[in-house]
């Protein structure tokens, strides 16, 4: 990488991304480092008006376009709706982080539905994988790409608490390997395995868990913490790397 500067390996200047669960928590803060880094963003989620009101604030912050996409993306025919709309409008896509996923509470393992299974599969694997496959075939077409599948540091250290969602994440970590094997040399495709952080998802936790005592560095993430890890991807500061599944966990090495 003779003559580029430090810089210059973030700069996403002309690029395209998209971000599902962009409206909020660290996909909201992803959106808006892509747009500072220079890029256009796309920011998807089920509820148009969140996406509406996330784009207004990242063009007026920014100057970049962002783009709103309702998009269920537990729903093959929505994550195609939203790969034709994204090339429609931009006809190109750069960066794609597969963000948006669930993880429903249940009182015990015996007690989990088939809808709620199937749901949470469908958010956070089956969602991904088509917006992948679709828009990964589409890089390797336009010569390059990088796609950044967010799973959890749960999916390697499962709680019976959320068993149905680590397991769907630890199909995501094993579809984000073979992908990069799939899509190169040309397109990059990693994971970012975050671990606990302060976004509206913790609301619901004990006073015990949001004070981040179970955590080595003795706190929750903030959403801006992810920031580095997502541009570092997205960008050509990684070129080399490919299949990585990257911890921004504040250091977890169990449940608590």
């Amino acid at each position: 990488m003779g003559g580029v500067t430090a810089m210059e390996l973030f700069d996403l200047t002309g690029k395209v991304a998209v971000v599902t669960g962009g409206s909020r928590g660290l996909g909201r803060a992803m959106v808006q480092a892509f747009a500072e880094a220079g890029a256009d963003v796309v920011i998807a989620s089920r509820k148009l008006d969140n996406c509406e009101r996330a784009a207004k604030e990242v063009e007026a912050s920014t100057g970049r376009t962002a783009v709103a996409v309702a998009c269920h993306v537990g729903h093959w025919d929505d994550c195609d709706r939203l790969v034709d709309t994204v090339y429609e409008r931009f006809g190109r896509v750069d960066v794609l982080v597969n963000n948006a996923g669930m993880s429903p509470l249940y009182p015990d393992l015996a007690s989990i539905s088939e809808e709620l299974y199937d749901k949470t599969h469908a958010v956070n694997l089956k969602g991904p994988f088509r917006l992948a496959t679709q828009i990964g075939t589409r890089m390797v077409a336009a010569g390059g790409g990088s796609i950044i599948n967010v799973s959890t540091v749960g999916s390697v250290m499962a709680s019976v608490n959320e068993l149905p969602y680590a397991c769907a994440k630890a199909g995501l970590n094993l579809m984000t390997v073979g992908l990069a094997e799939a899509f190169a040399p040309t397109v990059r495709v990693n994971g970012i395995l975050p671990g606990a952080f302060a976004t509206d998802i913790t609301k619901a936790w004990t006073p015990e868990m949001r004070s981040g005592r179970m955590v080595p560095l003795q706190r929750l993430g903030e959403p801006s913490e992810i920031v580095g890890a997502a541009l570092y991807l997205a960008s050509n500061a990684s070129s080399y790397t490919t299949g990585a599944l990257l911890k921004v966990d504040g250091g977890i090495t169990r449940h608590p």
